[in-house]
């Protein structure tokens, strides 16, 4: 029996907010659907695994194609979505797939052993958890009680086996969950037990909760610090967090010289103990001869995450008399946020004068300090 895992990641994610959809925000470190990618990557009796994106957006999970994920492009409605991911399973029909929402990264692997073990003597089988809290409902005439008693917050992954969700699904359109075309069909359905970590990110606040749910509660978070100046020289234009300002000079560097993704790039690396950002990219190095600040600062979110920290938030402060960074500044937070995979408001970035003291009062060149917090990334059990 062949097992195959479909991830469905095709949707625009919008109440969650951020600046990409809430499958490709960071989560503790990493994608929220890296998540569930990973679990079953890693899970000995799921042979492979396949992720449905939103149509267009394939290039955003190319890397993931090198692990052996297949990528496949997904409809407008999560019902199609699925049907496009069973579309590309090379499965018998006696063969089993399971079917998982992205937005739900926490997923253990005991519970995929779980829904494996059900499949015997079960259609379909699904996570769940009973409702503990009181139910009211509301009307014109006020509150009125209902009984909880045998309901349940249904989750994913849910595990069909795959001859009978194919012909399930085959007329559907837009169902609740994919239980529902199995129950349309008086198929045998078995609940185990959920867990709390596969609750869904729904709003901003999801993220939050999930983070605090996948990391260790032990764990303490990292302050790293960063400070960088560069000289003008003649020129066109200034780069600062990798927006281009016109301007009468230019900076000078062996890079770049975007001096406020330096002082970031130190930040990080500060932050994690790993030197700064000479010891990485030493300027004696003609490779980086006017390179390209962003490879710099990835570097120091790579290595970082290497090292079990991931960046949670950061505040650049630019210091200099003229370019004017104002109407630029929310364009620096957008790329430095796109660049760290962050939300938006986890991204400050602002400007400062010295009332005309010092070189950058001089109008000499520009200075800039950095801060960035940095969190453990959980053990991945």
């Amino acid at each position: 029996m062949k097992i195959a895992a479909i991830i469905v990641a095709a949707g625009q994610g919008q109440r969650a907010g951020g600046a990409v959809p809430k499958q490709r925000q960071i989560l503790a470190g990493k994608p929220v659907y890296q998540w569930s990618v990973d679990a079953f990557l890693n899970h000995p009796q799921v042979a492979n695994c396949i992720l449905v994106v939103p149509p267009g957006d394939e290039g955003s999970y190319a890397d993931q194609i090198e692990r052996g994920v297949q990528i496949v492009p997904g409809g407008t409605n999560r019902t199609k979505s699925v049907k496009a991911g069973l579309n590309a399973c090379s499965l018998e029909t006696s063969d089993i797939v399971l079917i998982h929402d992205a937005a739900r990264p926490g997923l253990p692997g005991r519970l995929i052993s779980d829904l494996i073990a059900t499949m015997a003597h079960a259609d379909a089988a699904a996570p769940a958890l009973p409702i503990v809290d009181a139910l009211k409902r509301q009307s014109d005439t006020g509150l009125s009680d209902l009984n909880r008693d045998g309901l349940y917050r249904v989750q994913t992954p849910q595990m069909f086996k795959y001859g009978a969700i194919a012909a399930a699904l085959q007329n559907a359109d837009a169902l609740v969950d994919d239980l529902a075309a199995i129950e349309a069909m008086n198929g045998s359905i078995t609940l185990i037990p959920g867990s709390e970590t596969l609750a869904k990110i729904t709003y901003p606040e999801d993220f939050k909760r999930l983070e605090n749910l996948l990391m260790p509660a032990q764990s303490i978070p990292r302050l790293g610090t960063g400070f960088d100046v560069h000289a003008f020289e003649p020129g066109d234009g200034v780069t600062l967090c990798g927006v281009t300002i016109p301007f009468s000079k230019k900076l000078a560097g062996h890079s770049d010289a975007d001096v406020a993704w330096h002082a970031l790039t130190d930040a990080i690396l500060g932050a994690a103990a790993l030197g700064d950002i000479g010891d990485h990219f030493p300027p004696s190095d003609r490779r980086w001869k006017d390179a390209d600040s962003a490879l710099f600062l990835k570097h120091a979110v790579e290595i970082a995450a290497e090292a079990g920290w991931a960046v949670s938030s950061c505040d650049i402060t630019i210091i200099c008399e003229a370019p004017k960074i104002k109407p630029h500044r929310e364009a620096m937070r957008l790329g430095t946020s796109d660049l760290l995979c962050l939300p938006l408001e986890a991204v400050s970035v602002k400007a400062t004068t010295t009332e005309g003291l010092g070189f950058t009062g001089r109008g000499e060149g520009i200075a800039a300090q950095a801060s960035a917090v940095l969190s453990p990334l959980p053990s991945h059990k």
